[in-house]
Formats: structure tokens, sequence, C-alpha cells
């Protein structure tokens, strides 16, 4: 049997981490998907707002390195768990068992462009340039030199 899903979308808040009694650590958190399509008359498209769980390390990673805005690609399996209520009403609610989390947008990215700023011990969005090597532009800086409007050295 096979039972494998991928999704991506935003963190509706933050991840929760706790602990179970024996300690393992466990991540809750949900995810907003978009559709692919909107309805029938074309208006916007819906949101699907998925709870996922993650265990042990996935858990703390994602604990440690996402925050409400984030944009995260989840893989692992459905689960549909069976529950009574407080009322002994009983409940049936479907989530994904994270298998793993990844980052869905560069750091710089989500820096540039109004997303969220990870708390934590976060990696630095630039690395130092290796001794000869590629050095990456200044934060809000340009990657892009202005060229004069000489074409005179063009074969064409």
């Amino acid at each position: 049997m096979l039972n494998n899903i991928v999704i991506m979308g935003r963190l509706t808040r933050d991840p929760e981490l706790r602990y179970t009694q024996s300690q393992v650590p466990v991540a809750s958190f949900t995810i907003a998907c978009d559709r692919d399509f909107s309805g029938r008359d074309g208006g916007d498209r819906q949101t699907d707002f998925i709870d996922c769980v993650a265990w042990r390390q996935t858990g703390e990673f994602v604990s440690k390195y996402f925050s409400k805005g984030s944009m995260a690609v989840v893989s692992g399996r459905l689960q549909i768990r069976d529950w009574t209520d407080r009322e002994g009403n009983r409940r049936r609610s479907a989530e994904i068992v994270a298998n793993n989390v990844y980052f869905g947008e560069s750091k710089r990215s989500r820096e540039d462009f109004g997303g969220y700023a990870p708390s934590g011990n976060a990696r630095p969005a630039y690395a130092a340039p290796e001794a000869g090597g590629y050095s990456a532009p200044a934060p809000g800086g340009s990657a892009f030199a202005e060229l004069d409007d000489d074409d005179g050295d063009l074969p064409f």
C-alpha cells in the first residue's frame, strides 16, 4: 500500500513543541495550502488548513527554524484519527505525520519581501567569501551592475 503526501504552504501559527511522558519531542503545526483552481464563478482560490505533526528530530527542527508565516514543504503520510470529544461525541480528524520538512523559500526572500524573521539560532543569510571566491551582494544591494550604452565593441 502507498500512503505518501507532499504539501507546500505557510504556517498559520508558530509550531507547538511538546514532549511525551518518555521525553520524545513532538511538534504540532498547521499549513495553509492554496488550491490550484478557483471556484466555478472564477473567484478567489480556496485555502485548505492542514494539521501536521512532526516527531523527534524533525519536530525539534520545525520548532527551531519555522514560525508563523514560514513557507514549508511537508512530506509524510496521511493519518486519520478517531477520538471522543468532551461531550462524548465520536470525532474523526486527518493530519499529516511529517517525515521531512523543508524550507519553501530562501531566508533572503523572507527578509527582503516582508516575510517573517525567524527567531533562534538560524544560519546567516550570507557566508563569508573564500579568497578568490564569489562574494554575495550585501543585503538590500543589487547583484547587477549598470552598463554603459556604448555598443561599439559588439560584433553585430
